[in-house]
C-alpha cells in the first residue's frame, strides 16, 4: 500500500469559480484520488481556499463587509459547491489560518538565515485615483514581449512571460482604469530566486516522468531571456500575513505583508496541520506527509494546477521548500492542465458568458457535469465547452450507454424473472469473450489512471460500458425467453454482475451514479475494485435480491439546450 499525497490548486476567494476553474484542478484531484483510494492506498487529498491579496479586499468592499468576514463567508460557498460536486478533500483549508501565517513567517525566517532574501528599494506604481500603490496583478497594460494589450503587473497570460508592472506599456489601474499614476519609492523583500537556478534546473531535470506542458513551461522560466529571476515577496496592503521573521518584527517592514504567491502554497502544508488538528492529530500526524525525516520520504507527492500556476510550482515554492534548509517533502509529479474556453472564448464574469460552478449544480446533476468535464480535460491542449458537445455527451455515454444498460437489463428481469438475479444457464463463449475483452480494458484503464492521463481512462471506462451493451444486443435474451428462458437467465444474470462492476469502477467519475447503481443492487460502496473481471462477473449469486432503479440520467432536450446556449451566451 502506498501513501499517496495529492493537492489541487487553491480556489481564489473572491468569487465563484467557473468551470475551467473546476476540471483545471480541482475535479481530477478527486478522481485520482478516489481511485486510489479504491486500489487500497492510504490518500490524503488537500485544498484550500487562497484568501489573500488585492482582490479579497476589493471583492469584500464590493459586497460592503470586513475582509475577514468576506473570506470566511466565501470559504463556506465554495466548500458548500465542492461538496455538490462530490469533491473528496481530505481537508478544505484557508490561507488565512494560523497555521500558514505561522508557517509563511517560518519560511522567511529560514531562508533570510540562508541569506536568500534581499531588502532591496524599488520603484512602485502609486495610483492618486485610488489613493493607494497598486500590486502588480492591479496594473494592466500592453505587453512589451507580445503585445498583448490586457497583460498584469506580474505576468503576460497571454505568453507567460514574467513581468514587472514598470515593464507595461501605456499602464493602468485595473480598480478605476485611470493612467493618472506615478511611481513612487519603496522597500521590498525578494526572494534570491537567481541563486537556485542551478538546483532547480538540476531538480527538474530528474522528472523525466513530468507531462512535456509542465517541463516546458518551468524550462522557459528558467532560460528565457535574462532566465529565472528575483522576486519580490512582499507587498504594500493590510490583508494578509505580516512581514516577521518567525515571531520576531522585520525592521523597516511595518505595514507591509506577504505576497499572496509567497503564502499560498504553503499553505498546502499548513492545511495538513489544520488537518491534523481537526481530527485531534498530534503534529507528526502531519509530519509523516511533509518531512523526510519522519517518514515524507515514503510519501509520493503530486500536485494538480491550471497551466498559469505551473511556474509558481516548479520554481517559486521549490525555491522556498529547498532554501529553507529543511526536509520538506518535494512533489514527485505535477499534472498540468491547459484552458477549458466556452464556445470558443473564454468564461466573463463581468460579461455573463460561460457556466460557473453553482449555476451547474443547479441545472444539472455533479455526475453530469464530472463526466463530460473529465472525459474532456484540457490535458494535450485546450479543450472547448459548448452546449452541443455537452449534450451529445450526456446523452450518448451516460444515457445511452450507461443509463440506458441498466435500465433494461433490472426492467426486462423484474418482468421475466422477478427482482432477484435468475439462475438457470451456463456462462458460454459470449460470456467468456467479454470477460477478456472487460479485463483487458480494465488493465488499460487501470494504466491510464495511474499515469494520470484522465481523458484516456475514461475512453476506456467508457468502452466498458459499451461492451455490456453490445453483448446484450447480441446475446438477445428477450428473443432467447422464448425458447430457452435457461439461456436468457444467463445473460441476465451476466448482465446484473456488470452492473454491480460498472458501478465500482465508475466511482471515481460518477460517484452519485455509482452509488445508485450498488444501491439497486443491495450493496454498498464499500464493494472492493476487481482483482479479476472473472470473479467479478461471479459475484452476485442466484437469488441475490435487487430493485429497479429511476432513471439513472435523462436525455438533454434540443430545447433545453438552446435555452442554455442563450442563458449563458453572455453580453
Amino acid at each position: 500500500m502506498a501513501r499517496i499525497l495529492i493537492t489541487s490548486a487553491l480556489p481564489y476567494i473572491n468569487g465563484i469559480k467557473h468551470l475551467g476553474n473546476l476540471v483545471g484542478s480541482q475535479l481530477p484531484s478527486d478522481a485520482y484520488a478516489r481511485y486510489m483510494r479504491q486500489r487500497g492506498h492510504e490518500v490524503l487529498l488537500i485544498c484550500a481556499t487562497d484568501e489573500h491579496g488585492t482582490p479579497a479586499e476589493l471583492a469584500a468592499a464590493k459586497a460592503g463587509k470586513p475582509v475577514a468576514e468576506f473570506c470566511a463567508d466565501m470559504w463556506q460557498v465554495q466548500k458548500d459547491i465542492a461538496d455538490g460536486f462530490r469533491l473528496s478533500f481530505d481537508h478544505f483549508g484557508r490561507s488565512s489560518s494560523e497555521r500558514n501565517h505561522r508557517l509563511t513567517q517560518h519560511f522567511a525566517e529560514r531562508l533570510a538565515g540562508a541569506g536568500l532574501i534581499d531588502e532591496v528599494h524599488e520603484k512602485q506604481v502609486f495610483s492618486h485615483t485610488d489613493g493607494r500603490f497598486l500590486p502588480d496583478r492591479y496594473i494592466e497594460g500592453t505587453c512589451p514581449n507580445c503585445g498583448y494589450d490586457k497583460a498584469r503587473g506580474d505576468q503576460c497570460e497571454n505568453c507567460t512571460k514574467q513581468l514587472d508592472p514598470t515593464d507595461l506599456i501605456e499602464p493602468r489601474s485595473a480598480i478605476s482604469g485611470s493612467t493618472d499614476l506615478e511611481v513612487r519609492e519603496t522597500k521590498h523583500l525578494y526572494i534570491r530566486q537567481s541563486a537556485m537556478r542551478q538546483h532547480l534546473d538540476e531538480w527538474i531535470d530528474k522528472q523525466s516522468d513530468w507531462p512535456i506542458l509542465t517541463t516546458s513551461i518551468a524550462k522557459k522560466w528558467l532560460h528565457d531571456g535574462d532566465g529565472l529571476q528575483d522576486r519580490s515577496i512582499t507587498r504594500d496592503l493590510d490583508w494578509g500575513i505580516a512581514v516577521k521573521k518567525g515571531d520576531k518584527d522585520w525592521p523597516g517592514m511595518d505595514g507591509k505583508v506577504f505576497y499572496v504567491w509567497f503564502d499560498a502554497p504553503i499553505e498546502y502544508i499548513a492545511a495538513t496541520a489544520e488537518w491534523a488538528d481537526a481530527n485531534d492529530l498530534d503534529e507528526a500526524a502531519w509530519h509523516r506527509w511533509w518531512r523526510t525525516d519522519e517518514g515524507a520520504d515514503d510519501v509520493r507527492y503530486v500536485q494538480f494546477m491550471a497551466k498559469d500556476n505551473i511556474p509558481f510550482h516548479t520554481l517559486s515554492f521549490p525555491a522556498t521548500l529547498m532554501g529553507s534548509g529543511e526536509p520538506w517533502k518535494m512533489v514527485n509529479y505535477i499534472k498540468g492542465f491547459n484552458w477549458l474556453l466556452y464556445e470558443g472564448g473564454k468564461f466573463s464574469t463581468s460579461q455573463g458568458r460561460g457556466v460557473f460552478m453553482n449555476e451547474a449544480l443547479e441545472i444539472l446533476p455533479s455526475d453530469y457535469w464530472r463526466w463530460w468535464l473529465l472525459s474532456n480535460a484540457p490535458e494535450s491542449s485546450d479543450a472547448d465547452f459548448t452546449w452541443e458537445n455537452f449534450q451529445g455527451g450526456v446523452n450518448k455515454d451516460l444515457a445511452d450507454v450507461l443509463g440506458n444498460f441498466v435500465s433494461r437489463v433490472t426492467k426486462f428481469c423484474r418482468s421475466k424473472f422477478g427482482e432477484t438475479v435468475p439462475e438457470g444457464g451456463q456462462y458460454g463463449e459470449a460470456e467468456a469473450a467479454l470477460t477478456a475483452e472487460i479485463q483487458t480494458r480494465l488493465i488499460a484503464y487501470e494504466k491510464a489512471m495511474e499515469d494520470i492521463e484522465i481523458r484516456k481512462a475514461t475512453a476506456e471506462l467508457r468502452a466498458i460500458w459499451v461492451a455490456g451493451n453490445e453483448y446484450l444486443q447480441h446475446a438477445e435474451p428477450w428473443a432467447k425467453f422464448k425458447t430457452d428462458p435457461d439461456a436468457a437467465a444467463s445473460v441476465i444474470r451476466m448482465a446484473l454482475n456488470l452492473i454491480r462492476l460498472y458501478a465500482v469502477i465508475s466511482r471515481p467519475f460518477i460517484p452519485d451514479a455509482s452509488d445508485q447503481m450498488l444501491a439497486a443492487i443491495n450493496l454498498s460502496g464499500t464493494e472492493s475494485w476487481p482483482d479479476s473481471v472473472k470473479a467479478a462477473l461471479t459475484a452476485l449469486p442466484a437469488g441475490h435480491a435487487f430493485t429497479t432503479p429511476d432513471v439513472l440520467f435523462a436525455k438533454i432536450a434540443d430545447e433545453a439546450r438552446e435555452e442554455l446556449e442563450a442563458r449563458f451566451a453572455g453580453s
